[in-house]
This record gives C-alpha cells, sequence and structure tokens, in this order.
C-alpha cells in the first residue's frame, strides 16, 4: 500500500516555505505522494453544490488560497528528490490542453517522471461562466482534452481534428520524462468509474462505495479489452484514523486500493512530528 496527502496545497502549506516543509516531512516519514486541489477561482455567492460537504459548500472562502496545483507542486519538487507529485483533482475541461501539456510536461521532465495528472469534470458551474468555458459537453471535453495531451507527449508532428480541438502539424517539448504522464480519473460517479475504466491510468474516487466503484472501473477495462489491474486505484479509508488503522488498511487493500490518501490537514503546525506516528504504518504496509 502507498500513502498520499490529500489536500496538500491549502491550509498553512499554501506558501513556498509550507510546501517545502510538507513535501521533505512527507518524503522523509516514507509518505509517496502529495495530492494538491484547485480552483482557478472562488465565484462568491455560488449556488452549485460542493459534493464533499453535508452543506454543499466547499471549505475556506474567497480570500483562502489556493495557490496552482503545477507552480505549487514545482516548488514541492525542488525541495525533494522521490515524492510523487500529483493533481487530486486539476479540472482539465477549464484549460487548453496544448498549453496544459508543456505544462505538464515540462514539471515531469524537471521533476524525473514524478508527476500524476488526476483530472476531473468539475462541479462548480459558475467558475466555468466566468472562464467563459461552456459548462455543457465538459464531460466530452474532458476526454478529448487528455487524448490530445496524450498526443503531444506521445510525438512529434502532430495533427488532431476533434469536437473542440483541431490542429495540424504541431510539436510541443519537452516530452515528459517517461514518455507520458498517467492521467487519473478522479469523481466518485458511475460515470467517473467507467471513464476511468475506459481511458485512465488510475482512478480517484474521493467519496462513495469505494469498492463498488473500484470494482466498476475494473470491469469497465475488461470490457474494454484493458487489463484491470494495471490501473491504479487511489482513495482513503475512515478507519486509518480508528483505533486499528491496520485493519484499515488491510480492508483498503482487500477493495484492490494501491494509494490510501489523508488529509494534509492532520499535519498543521509541525509536520514532521505529526507524520512521525504514521512512519510505523506505512512501513508495516510498504
Amino acid at each position: 500500500m502507498k500513502f498520499g496527502i490529500g489536500f496538500a496545497n491549502t491550509v498553512t502549506f499554501v506558501t513556498g516555505e509550507g510546501a517545502a516543509e510538507l513535501g521533505k516531512a512527507a518524503e522523509d516519514t516514507g509518505f509517496e505522494s502529495l495530492w494538491t486541489v484547485e480552483h482557478i477561482l472562488y465565484p462568491e455567492g455560488y449556488e452549485s453544490t460542493y459534493p464533499y460537504a453535508p452543506d454543499g459548500k466547499m471549505p475556506g472562502s474567497g480570500d483562502s488560497p489556493i495557490p496552482d496545483p503545477l507552480i505549487w507542486l514545482a516548488y514541492v519538487a525542488a525541495n525533494t528528490t522521490s515524492l510523487n507529485l500529483a493533481t487530486g483533482i486539476s479540472l482539465l475541461p477549464e484549460r487548453h490542453p496544448v498549453t496544459y501539456a508543456k505544462e505538464v510536461a515540462t514539471l515531469d521532465m524537471m521533476s524525473k517522471g514524478r508527476v500524476i495528472l488526476g483530472i476531473g469534470i468539475g462541479w462548480l458551474k459558475e467558475e466555468f461562466e466566468a472562464l467563459d468555458v461552456p459548462w455543457e459537453g465538459r464531460t466530452r471535453r474532458t476526454e478529448e482534452y487528455a487524448d490530445v495531451m496524450r498526443e503531444l507527449w506521445k510525438k512529434d508532428d502532430v495533427s488532431y481534428a476533434g469536437e473542440f480541438i483541431d490542429f495540424d502539424n504541431i510539436s510541443s517539448n519537452p516530452k515528459p520524462h517517461d514518455g507520458s504522464v498517467p492521467i487519473h480519473i478522479g469523481g466518485h460517479s458511475r460515470a467517473a468509474a467507467e471513464r476511468a475504466g475506459r481511458m485512465g491510468d488510475g482512478f480517484f474516487p474521493a467519496k462513495g462505495d469505494v469498492a463498488e466503484l473500484f470494482e466498476i472501473a475494473r470491469q469497465t477495462a475488461a470490457d474494454n479489452g484493458r487489463e484491470p489491474e494495471a490501473i491504479e486505484m487511489t482513495s482513503s479509508h475512515p478507519g486509518i484514523f480508528g483505533d486499528d488503522p491496520q485493519a484499515a488498511v488491510e480492508e483498503a487493500a482487500s477493495w484492490g486500493m494501491h494509494r490510501l490518501i489523508v488529509p494534509g490537514f492532520m499535519f498543521i503546525g509541525r509536520p514532521a512530528d505529526k507524520m512521525a506516528p504514521w512512519a510505523d504504518l506505512i512501513a508495516a504496509n510498504s
């Protein structure tokens, strides 16, 4: 089992010093990855429902900093050597895939292949509207954008004719360190699980019946001629904070989970000290 830290680019870790401190402490403790969250902007008075809180509102307010994931992860990369750098998740339909392919590949090349690109379709309609990005069709847009990025990472002199993107004979360099960047699908719906099965290198449901969602993704992969076990499964387990965290790890593993995420806000203050109790659990399950 791998262990990652979610919501990493929030609270006291939004600064350069905070990012470096969290990254170094995580790497020293044995955590495998940091996972960022993203909103390009905060629409005051939004009416969309945030799906991860009972009141339908995301934590914080408009004046709460959420650093750009790739820039924040680049700072972490410069202060670590092996820690994986993950977006959990990036709002891909809000970004132009040609520009984003270049940015992601640059970070991956400079960090020697440490980037994991978690992507999602988004839930905040008002954010799309403010960015002048159509809300309708964002699922198809997300899938096409991911395909565009993979093509640009794979080779030079690329032409592409899709529903949203159309270009001829372009090259984008640098290329990712290992030829591509793994794309993990975020979301907790059946559609997200099926998307992961069809096109994802990984799947990251942040809520819901995780075991069932994993199984849907694996079955969809098999139905599409893909190897189900090649899809890396990431999520959380509430029992990790209880009296028997080892049992929670074992149950999560029985679901087919490869990476267990814990929230970064647990480590506010002195990250190295607060992570120390995790070292034995991580070592025992590595």
